[in-house]
Parts: C-alpha cells; structure tokens; sequence
C-alpha cells in the first residue's frame, strides 16, 4: 500500500495519513503527558520538528521516510511511524 504515517498517543492509534496524497506538507500539533509536539507530514516523510519535552530524542530523529521508520518521544507517550510504501532499493549495511 502507499506510505502511511501512523500516530499513535498512549498506546492507541489516533490518525493515520496516506503521505503520497498529501499535495503541501501538514502540521499536526499533538499532545500527551503534558507536552507540546508539532509534526510535519509531506509526501515524502514525516518529522518532529519542535518539543517541550525534556529530551528532545524526537527532534534529533530528523525526518523518518521509510516504512519501519518512527519517531519515538517517551515523555509525552506518542509513536510517529510508517507504513506501507515501496521496498528498499537495497540493502541497509553490507558486512564482509
């Protein structure tokens, strides 16, 4: 299927997003525990770019743009991920 943004808050799925329908990227504002996070979906990807939690782990993720991908902020409990989309054009890591 085509590359599908996940967002989960809490354990429970909230919105899902086909990205290759979106014609300009889309803000989501999402909120848990306490915190304040905006997203940015496009057609090719997904990134956190601000947070009030205190890490900062999924800012520093940067843009996640394919499936198996996700951008994790423990604090305030919510799972950016992906889904769908076209297989790797290759390997990941060649060892040898």
């Amino acid at each position: 299927g085509p590359l599908t943004a996940v967002i989960s808050a809490d354990g429970q799925e909230e919105e899902r997003v086909v990205l290759s329908a979106l014609t300009e990227p889309e803000e989501r504002v999402l909120h848990g525990e306490g915190y304040t996070l905006h997203l940015i979906l496009s057609a090719d990807g997904a990134e956190m770019i601000t947070s009030d939690c205190p890490t900062q782990e999924c800012v520093h993720t940067g843009k996640i743009t394919r499936s198996g991908q996700s951008i994790v902020c423990l604090p305030a409990r919510i799972i950016v991920s992906l889904e769908g989309g076209a297989p790797a054009s290759g390997p990941d890591i060649v060892i040898g």
